[in-house]
Formats: structure tokens, sequence, C-alpha cells
């Protein structure tokens, strides 16, 4: 099948297969005599675990590294686990951190009048308490 083809089969963007084939995440793909890339089920299956692994928010590296060992049939899972465990970890701390920014960006709506007066607690808070007026 073709990259369009591909694309539509994996949920990964013609763009994006580009993109992995440059920086090495997926193997070069064979072409047909025209220059076409032609690709087969098991590039199929790769993208899609590279998509699924993108929509858990893995970073390219820690892609690289998910292929690395579930294309190593001798692999010990518990570098898989530890994988997981710190990208988790990683996430509960980016939502502490985002639950904490909108806890505080909560407070400013609450105070601000949104009239038509120039005073607002978002833009004084966003300038350091000062508005340098």
């Amino acid at each position: 099948m073709n990259i369009g083809q591909a694309a539509s089969a994996s949920g990964v963007s013609v763009k994006m297969i580009r993109h992995y084939e440059a920086i090495g995440l997926i193997p070069k793909i064979s072409r047909t005599f025209a220059g076409y890339r032609h690709y087969q089920a098991r590039d199929i299956h790769l993208l899609r675990f590279i998509r699924r692994a993108r929509d858990a928010g893995f970073s390219t590296a820690q892609i690289k590294k998910l292929l690395s060992l579930w294309q190593d049939q001798q692999r010990p899972a518990r570098e898989v686990k530890q994988l997981a465990a710190a990208h988790l970890a990683d996430l509960q701390t980016r939502i502490s951190e985002l639950e904490s920014i909108a806890q505080a960006l909560t407070q400013l709506v609450a105070h601000c009048h949104g009239d038509e007066r120039p005073q607002c607690p978002i833009l004084d808070n966003l300038a350091g308490g000062d508005t340098g007026r």
C-alpha cells in the first residue's frame, strides 16, 4: 500500500510517517521502481504501535526505547515497567502542576470584573503584581 493508505490504516498522518522515517523511528520503507513508498502489514503494525505510544504521551525517545524492547523477544519486562513507571510519575507531576495553575487562574478569573474598567487582576498577576503604570 502507498503512504496515504498506510496513514489511513495506521491512524498516523502522512507527514508524521515521513518524519518517523527521517529520524529513524521506523526503518526506511521499500520503494517501487517509480520511487513510491510501499508499506507492508508489519509496517502498519509498527505505525499503530507508535501511534498508541504517542497517544499515551510517550516522547519520541521513549517510543524508540519501547520499540526496541517490543522487538526484543528476550527483553526483561522490568525494563518496560521502569520506563512506563517513570513516564507515569512525570505525568502525575505535570497533572499536579496543571491543577495548581488552574486553581490560581480560577481565583484570578473570579476576581476580574470583566467589565469596562481597565483594572484586571489577571494582567496584574502576569505583570508580577506591578503593571508598571
